[in-house]
């Protein structure tokens, strides 16, 4: 059985309608999964224009019954915005909207069972506050949707390295005093978690230190004495694949000399920077914690390039490429 994978455009007015065009006429992307479009055929017929880039589309009622096995791409027609409404490379409340709507449905279609998984175009979050998402992110806004009460975080990959992160989108001031034994063992088990349903067996995880040189024996701070260390610790008893802390400057060439597969960071940019360093075209997101795959290139909507056929596919292809992969390695 194929993954059924659902897919939304993203913002409209952004490059995510190109990024799916893109993806859907790469080699090899139709016969890795059966794939349901999600959203209004003009966005992407719109995504086509622009990338230059033609497929088929079959309009059908998703919510009836089966819907793979039909000639080109299945499309779940829906009226989220107006084509006059679409302003290129602008933050505007109906594409917000439209982001929302779309999400919501497929959501609903993963809860029924009609997909597997879903991936989606990047998301402009100003858009989505103008349009009433009343959360940090997109990840809060999903989990709550799918009746999550858990631990969720996202986590960002690149080239086979993994990031989870134990603070997320907090004032740096705040990180310190976010970091506990609860949170970093938390953190740890979720990477390894979706490391094993992206198909690794035993997942190498190394935790990054939050302070310069590992904290120098205290000099430079005790977060590592206090807590990062013994939490590591236990958690190495337990038989996972975890050591550290190891300081952040140094972690990431573990990394990429392929001794580890993932790097718990303490906060939003410390893995975020080295990462799109690596490859800023590359990198994807995993909605880390939900109960369904959900992954996206980890740029954002590039309204400095919106409209100019000039998006990279990249991201979007690994994106799509390890919600397959999940799908067939998940295990409830």
């Amino acid at each position: 059985m194929k993954p059924k994978i659902g897919i939304i455009p993203g913002d409209p007015s952004g490059i995510g309608p190109e990024l799916i065009a893109r993806l859907l006429t790469s080699e090899g992307v139709a016969e890795a999964a059966d794939i349901l479009l999600i959203g209004d055929a003009h966005v992407f017929e719109a995504g086509q224009s622009v990338a230059k880039a033609r497929f088929d589309m079959r309009p059908l009622d998703a919510s009836a019954g089966e819907w793979q096995g039909v000639d080109g791409f299945a499309l779940h027609a829906m009226n989220t915005i107006e084509p006059a409404d679409i302003q290129v490379a602008k933050v505007t409340e109906a594409g917000g909207s439209s982001v929302l709507r779309s999400l919501d449905q497929a959501l609903a279609f993963a809860q029924e069972g009609v997909i597997d998984a879903i991936v989606f175009g990047p998301f402009n979050k100003a858009a989505m506050h103008l349009a009433g998402l009343g959360h940090d992110d997109e990840l809060h806004y999903m989990a709550e949707k799918l009746g999550v009460d858990g631990y969720i975080s996202e986590l960002n990959t690149l080239d086979g390295i993994w990031t989870s992160r134990v603070t997320s989108h907090i004032a740096l001031r705040d990180v310190a005093d976010a970091i506990n034994e609860e949170r970093l063992t938390e953190a740890v088990h979720l990477i390894h978690n979706v490391l094993r349903r992206a198909g690794l067996e035993r997942p190498r995880i190394s935790v990054a230190a939050l302070n310069p040189h590992a904290g120098d024996g205290g000099n430079f701070g005790t977060e590592e004495i206090d807590v990062l260390e013994p939490t590591v610790r236990k958690l190495a008893e337990g038989q996972m694949s975890v050591d550290g802390p190891w300081p952040s400057d140094t972690v990431f060439l573990k990394a990429v000399a392929k001794e580890i597969d993932a790097v718990v960071t303490m906060y939003h940019d410390q893995g975020q920077i080295a990462l799109k360093l690596l490859g800023f075209d590359r990198g994807v997101t995993v909605q880390g914690g939900l109960p369904i795959p959900v992954a996206t290139p980890a740029h954002g909507t590039a309204f400095d390039i919106a409209g100019q056929g000039r998006a990279d596919v990249g991201a979007t292809r690994a994106a799509f490429d390890i919600a397959c992969d999940m799908v067939t390695h998940w295990e409830n």
